[in-house]
């Protein structure tokens, strides 16, 4: 007699795309780390001649130079970074009483911080130097610790407020606030002369990549 085989129904676009993406993001992530490594010429180039220009127009542009400097300083600083994960992390555990959430949420920050600080020591990149600064920075250059936090953090949030069902308008206007967050300090941290351009864009794929990890880990063990 014979049994006709069952095969497993295919998956649907949506999980094999969650199943690619931190795949793709840490390719791109290693890529990045190993050209600055390598101080990769065609890619040092581009990093000084973009320095340059910025730092140019921060110099001439003084009010502008002043506003960047608020904005990272306070408004999107690490620090402020980790302080609105506490607040998620109240929110989970007070509002939802997802204790576990709340537990994975503090676990995969405190991680980034530690992929990022390693990084930081193992590649051990210079940060621009300036005869005429207009702002300082410590530790080394790659990835730039800014991106890679706002990266995370918001990134993060804004995966929390669609799975706990947020209000639509809710998670839009964080939506626009994390994008807007994000490549901001992007881009301040290049316009202040604090790190040269690839080590803002490895701070972000750092961070995409954290994020769909720490997601993708969320929901197998959940499951």
């Amino acid at each position: 007699m014979h049994i006709p085989t069952v095969e497993s129904p295919p998956r649907p676009p949506e999980q094999r795309t969650a199943r690619r993406a931190p795949i793709t993001l840490a390719l791109c992530s290693f890529l990045l780390l190993v050209l600055v490594a390598a101080e990769w010429h065609p890619l040092m180039n581009l990093d000084g001649d973009v320095s340059r220009t910025t730092h140019r127009w921060a110099v001439e542009e003084s009010g502008i130079t002043q506003v960047c400097r608020i904005l990272t300083d306070w408004v999107w600083d690490p620090l402020t970074m980790r302080i609105l994960c506490g607040a998620v992390v109240v929110w989970l555990v007070w509002k939802h009483s997802a204790r576990w959430t709340a537990a994975w949420l503090v676990v995969t920050v405190a991680l980034s911080t530690a992929v990022q600080q390693s990084l930081k020591a193992a590649v051990d990149r210079a940060r621009p130097v300036w005869s005429d600064p207009v702002d300082s920075a410590h530790y080394a250059a790659f990835p730039s610790g800014h991106a890679m936090t706002a990266t995370v953090v918001l990134g993060l949030l804004l995966w929390l407020l669609h799975r706990h069902g947020a209000a639509r308008v809710l998670r839009r206007t964080t939506l626009a606030v994390a994008v807007v967050s994000v490549l901001g300090v992007g881009l301040t941290r290049v316009w202040l002369g604090v790190h040269w351009p690839s080590d803002v864009v490895g701070g972000w794929l750092l961070g995409a990549t954290v994020v769909t990890l720490a997601v993708t880990a969320h929901e197998r063990w959940r499951s």
